[in-house]
């Protein structure tokens, strides 16, 4: 062993520049941050969406419409898709359980069923809500109508 054939460990070294350690790195003075200005001081932040001055994107674009935090969104079923699930898996009433179970909603959701489709069996459905011709659909074939 010779110091001339002397190298470090493998992965020990880095292969990239290190900047602000003198003028004879290449990567001195100024240290890649230009001359003046917040920038080039340590210690500088800027705040999220500040454009150096010029009208943020945020402030810029119009706003409009608005949301209500109390709105309550319900999952949509209808008549046909209960129908199909009736005549597929024997059922002679479906419940939110039987409907998560089937992969048509999650357990968070709340489900209003549509009179959309027509219904051929006798069925008695419980759900959060239902529309009028639903109810009537259900009813006149003597189902039930279960509110959650």
């Amino acid at each position: 062993m010779k110091l001339n054939t002397l190298t470090p460990a493998e992965g020990s070294t880095k292969n990239r520049k290190r900047i602000g350690r003198g003028t004879g790195s290449g990567r001195g003075g100024t240290s890649t941050r230009g001359h003046k200005g917040a920038k080039s001081r340590s210690g500088y932040k800027s705040k999220i969406g500040f454009e150096g001055g010029q009208m943020p994107l945020q402030r810029r674009v119009p706003k409009f419409g608005f949301k209500s935090l109390n709105k309550v969104e319900y999952k949509p079923i209808n008549l046909n898709t209960l129908q199909n699930l009736a005549t597929e898996y024997k059922l002679t009433s479906i419940t939110l359980e039987t409907l998560v179970s089937h992969g048509f909603a999650s357990k968070n959701d709340k489900i209003k069923v549509l009179g959309g489709g027509t219904l051929t069996s006798k069925l008695d459905v419980s759900a959060h809500q239902f529309s009028a011709t639903a109810t009537a659909a259900i009813e006149n074939l003597g189902g039930t109508v279960t509110k959650l």
